[in-house]
């Protein structure tokens, strides 16, 4: 079991950068697919980033892909969402899962552990 805990959420410019962070407890960290998921006010969650066990593989959803890059360091247990040329769109509580799994990685309900989110706040 993992139980994965973000910090570094914030209000940023538009333009701005910020790096969020994710730290998760549970000796099997290295064994998960770890993804990052958003929820805007009135919408659903969506997508953002996930990136392999061994953190040589990744995949982003196209509103963000070559703006935010998701890395991990394992000795850590954490987990990191760089978000660069913020725009008001990425508005949104950002959540960090754990996938048990490398099926379905772009789906919510293939993500077994959860953290309680972070507000990220982009000022237009």
């Amino acid at each position: 079991q993992v139980q994965p805990v973000e910090s570094a959420g914030g209000l940023v410019q538009a333009g701005g950068s910020l790096r969020l962070s994710c730290t998760a407890s549970g000796r099997t960290f290295s064994s998960y697919t770890m993804g990052w998921f958003r929820q805007a006010p009135g919408k659903e969650r969506e997508f953002v980033a996930a990136i392999s066990w061994s953190g040589t593989s990744t995949d982003y959803a196209d509103s963000v892909k070559d703006r935010f890059t998701i890395s991990r360091d394992n000795a850590k247990n954490t987990v990191y969402l760089r978000m660069n040329s913020l725009k008001p769109e990425d508005t949104a509580v950002y959540y960090c899962a754990a996938n048990p799994s490398n099926l379905r990685l772009r789906s919510a309900t293939s993500y077994r552990y959860w953290g309680q989110g972070t507000q990220v706040t982009v000022a237009s």
